[in-house]
């Protein structure tokens, strides 16, 4: 998603509390439109690697997409939509994963 603009790139892991997901990854965009991109992103590059999504909720002209990958479950906000719902506050007793690494090799 970084090639496409996301910001605020955060993953947590939330599998130690919770049986809904092993992880969360967290993005935001500045648009409806940016919002939808990133979605198309992330779609495409899991269905390049064989990987198909349990469940999309959201699509076109929403602020907030969420595609459920089993163990992964990403949500992509638009900007304001995210500081509403907050979730990093929500899961605060989730382990912060820093992924800075993986996104500058990307990059």
């Amino acid at each position: 998603m970084s090639s496409r603009k996301a910001e605020d790139l955060t993953a947590i892991g939330i599998g130690n509390i919770s049986i809904i997901a092993d992880y969360f990854l967290l993005a935001s965009g500045n648009s409806t439109t940016q919002v939808k991109s990133l979605a198309d992103e992330v779609e495409y590059q899991f269905t390049q690697a064989g990987i198909e999504p349990l469940r999309v909720e959201g699509g076109r002209g929403a602020t907030w997409i969420v595609l459920d990958y089993g163990g992964l479950v990403v949500h992509i906000f638009h900007k304001q939509t995210r500081e509403f719902y907050n979730l990093e506050h929500l899961w605060a007793d989730g382990e912060r994963i820093d992924i800075q690494q993986m996104i500058k090799k990307e990059g």
